[in-house]
């Protein structure tokens, strides 16, 4: 075998292999590439909240973050006000929207949850002639992400703020225009956040 044949042959070959590379897609480059770590999947899986210091005015709550589309429970210690104010339904429901608000703690983004409740969403207690369990925000809850709407039903409908049904009594800051709703944190919801902002029911 000539010289001259071997370095034809292996011409061919580079050029062969160039082209199945071109047709994969592949193109090559002169600087290396490192396009980081591969990504994982989120675990989803709640940290545990810092345990309160005895006699200290800061309590453990349950909220609801998002993580892979669905929304979860997770534990979180906040401070309170005296015994009387920490009872009242529109303390906690601002407390609780509040931790809401707060971007992910270290281990909860790590376990890969966020929030869609944004920082201009506030709630106040009930307006003249609505039921006293009524809260009021400062939008309609229609003009609310979805997502955070959820968040913050099923944060309530854990507590005392909701009824004796389990349901969240909301409306808007206008109580002639924007009628109140209650509304309900199921199963589906909780899979499934994006019905939130559909699921409420007229409060007659």
């Amino acid at each position: 075998m000539s010289a001259r044949w071997s370095r034809s042959a292996a011409l061919v070959l580079a050029g062969a292999v160039a082209l199945l590379a071109s047709g994969c897609g592949i193109r090559g480059t002169s600087v290396p590439v490192d396009a980081g770590a591969a990504p994982s999947r989120a675990s989803c899986r709640a940290p545990e909240s810092e345990r309160a210091a005895e006699g200290s005015s800061r309590v453990s709550v349950r909220i609801y973050l998002l993580c892979s589309s669905r929304i979860l429970s997770v534990s979180r210690t906040t401070r309170v006000g005296d015994e009387k104010t920490s009872r009242e339904p529109v303390r906690i429901a601002q407390a609780l929207l509040e931790q809401l608000r707060l971007p992910p703690t270290a281990a909860e983004a790590a376990a890969g949850f966020t929030t869609a409740v944004e920082d201009w969403v506030e709630i106040s207690g009930p307006a003249k002639d609505d039921p006293d369990s009524a809260l009021r925000l400062n939008r309609p809850p229609e003009e609310i992400q979805s997502l955070g709407l959820a968040q913050i039903v099923c944060t309530l409908a854990d507590t005392t703020v909701a009824g004796d049904d389990g349901k969240v009594v909301l409306g808007g800051p206008d109580s002639q225009r924007d009628p109140l709703k209650a509304y309900q944190c199921t199963e589906e919801m909780r899979r499934n956040p994006m019905i939130a902002v559909n699921s409420g029911v007229l409060v007659s």
